[in-house]
């Protein structure tokens, strides 16, 4: 397993070792004490989506009771999204982008105090959440997708978004972001 920061802001891109032969492969989608030693859960919830191309899930957060998500997919192709919405914090709405696919079988650990968005770019794709924090529906938030103050570049030029998402404010109308 590989791990690599992206930027100083606790974002890590993971490369799993996978292991494959004619029959296909085989990869640890998590082992709790090699992701503990690089500052990754415990993890306490899994979550399974489905979604169509064009589809824009996010920007997602939970406070109070932020949540750390170690995400992947497993069929299909998605340019995963975090962004720093901790205030105080020295990257404060800077945001990260990473091409997430059941081919290059990487991850992404977004920790606590990130809101986090995907676009699917295939045709269909399935993607895994591990959660450090379960999830609480009190305490659901969502930030624009395409929040001009961020500046998320995104590829789907008319994306598919839940009626949550379309009704999301940008991050300067947040009134309960965590703090760094």
């Amino acid at each position: 397993m590989i791990v690599e920061p992206l930027g100083d802001a606790g974002v890590l891109r993971i490369q799993p070792s996978v292991f494959g032969d004619a029959r296909g492969w085989f990869f640890e989608a998590m082992h709790q004490a090699r992701y503990a030693a690089h500052g990754i859960g415990p993890l306490v919830q899994c979550n399974v989506s489905t979604s169509v191309r064009g589809v824009v899930r996010g920007l997602h957060y939970q406070n109070p009771h932020p949540m750390g998500k170690l995400v992947g997919v497993v069929s299909g192709v998605v340019r995963d999204v975090a962004v720093d919405i901790r205030r105080g914090s020295p990257t404060f709405g800077q945001w990260w982008a990473e091409e997430l696919s059941a081919e290059n079988h990487r991850q992404l650990w977004i920790p606590r105090g990130f809101a986090h968005g995907f676009e699917v770019l295939s045709d269909e794709a399935v993607f895994l959440y591990f959660c450090d924090e379960g999830y609480v529906p009190d305490a659901d938030r969502a930030i624009r997708f395409d929040d001009p103050d961020l500046g998320v570049t995104w590829q789907t030029a008319e994306p598919v978004l839940s009626a949550k998402d379309q009704a999301a404010l940008g991050l300067a109308h947040q009134t309960n972001l965590p703090v760094y």
